[in-house]
């Protein structure tokens, strides 16, 4: 099967005929027709199936247990109203570099798999890369029993619907013993690669980046009979400090979204009286973090306090800056410039992905493959079909240099 027809086959999977974005979020109806699409996939190639304990799949080439693995591969599902690429890019290239290494007659040494992580994007449930994170031992099982999603459904209810063991999630160490390497190939979240004018890059790391909730409590009261002066209305402070996120942001060359709000009583003339923000932030280091987060805080802070408004600020997940292996980095820059003696850029990025998670296990590394709109999360998100099979053929080079060795 062709990367088109793999594509085509994806395409229409929990896409939203009103926005056109997609809406793949863990353990729906979409997801389940992602995953069902990824075993037909493994098992058409004949690789051996499998799912692990916190609803990774697996497609192994060869003996998993033989250790030293070379896994590639990244997530399907997305956020609300994503884009085709993000996630997807990776998998369907997975599958289509391992036909070339079939296609070319490549004797790989070394056990080589494809992997689907679970809820990368946290659409449903509020935390991103569970997963993985699971895996890694980054989520606890009692944490991830306690995530709950929008509807109050919580996750292990989510996975029993979708018949899977939710008492079975946790640590997987024995699984990552397994792995030498792993190599995420990703649609690039920017234009770093379109203004350079490269198809392929590399990258060199992943911001430091959180998600932070922001409460403003006021009071509800009618929206047309309550005087200005007398009114606790927390959504003033609320878009104060989202004036201030943006200034923070520029003040330290770091990037402040407040990009998720809920409303209480969420009616047209009242007054709220819970304004609920969620804020992202990331930036090229802790420091600058740091001082764009605590500054976000300081202003909230002092906006609610001369409204009268009641704010608790509670981070709800974090991811310290991630460099990728330095020595899988530089062999992945001298396999792809082997033969050419081009010189593949090497660059950061500000999103965060299941091979950063994975990094402080196992020896990871990223692929990206130019996007030349720089638009992500998004419709619009878009990559080019010469620059998708440069993608896959770069890939491809990887995991034969990597498995062969």
């Amino acid at each position: 099967m062709t990367f088109h027809s793999m594509w085509a086959e994806l395409l229409p999977i929990g896409r939203s005929s009103a926005s056109g974005g997609y809406r793949r979020f863990a353990w729906t109806a979409a997801d389940l027709d992602c995953r069902a699409w990824f075993k037909e996939q493994a098992e058409s190639r004949q690789l051996a199936y499998e799912v692990d304990r916190n609803g990774n799949q697996w497609a192994w080439l060869g003996d998993p247990d033989a250790g030293d693995a070379v896994v590639t591969g990244s997530h399907l599902d997305s956020v609300p109203d994503g884009g085709a690429f993000d996630g997807p890019l990776g998998v369907v290239s997975s599958f289509a570099a391992l036909d070339e290494l079939r296609a070319r007659g490549t004797d790989l040494t070394k056990p080589l798999a494809i992997v689907n992580f679970g809820d990368e994007e946290g659409a449903r449930f509020g935390l991103a890369c569970v997963g993985s994170r699971l895996t890694a031992g980054q989520l606890t099982r009692e944490q991830a029993h306690r995530l709950t999603d929008g509807e109050g459904v919580t996750l292990p209810r989510a996975m029993e619907a979708a018949g899977y063991d939710p008492d079975a999630v946790g640590p997987d160490p024995e699984r990552l013993a397994r792995i030498g390497a792993f190599v995420e190939l990703h649609v690039e979240q920017g234009r770093a690669l379109d203004l350079t004018g490269d198809r392929v890059g590399i990258a060199s790391a992943i911001w430091p980046h959180g998600r932070w909730r922001f409460d403003f409590r006021g009071e509800a009261n009618h929206a047309g009979t309550t005087r200005l002066a007398d009114r606790h209305d927390p959504m003033l402070s609320y878009a104060e400090t989202v004036l201030a996120a943006r200034r923070e942001a520029e003040l330290a060359g770091a990037v402040a979204t407040f990009g998720k709000i809920a409303v209480e009583p969420n009616g047209v003339n009242a007054i709220p009286s819970l304004v609920r923000g969620w804020l992202d932030s990331r930036a090229e280091d802790q420091d600058r973090l740091d001082a764009v987060v605590a500054g976000i805080e300081k202003a909230a802070g002092e906006y609610a306090a001369a409204h009268g408004i009641a704010l608790d600020v509670v981070r709800e997940s974090f991811t310290p800056v991630v460099e990728f292996d330095h020595a899988l980095r530089d062999e992945l820059a001298r396999i792809l410039g082997k033969d050419t003696g081009i010189t593949v850029p090497v660059l950061g990025t500000g999103a965060g992905h299941d091979a950063g998670i994975l990094s402080g296990r196992i020896p990871t590394a990223m692929l990206f493959v130019r996007n030349p709109t720089g638009v992500s999360h998004s419709p619009a998100e878009f990559a080019a079909e010469d620059d998708c099979a440069a993608g896959v053929l770069a890939l491809a080079d990887v995991l034969e240099g990597l498995a062969r060795r």
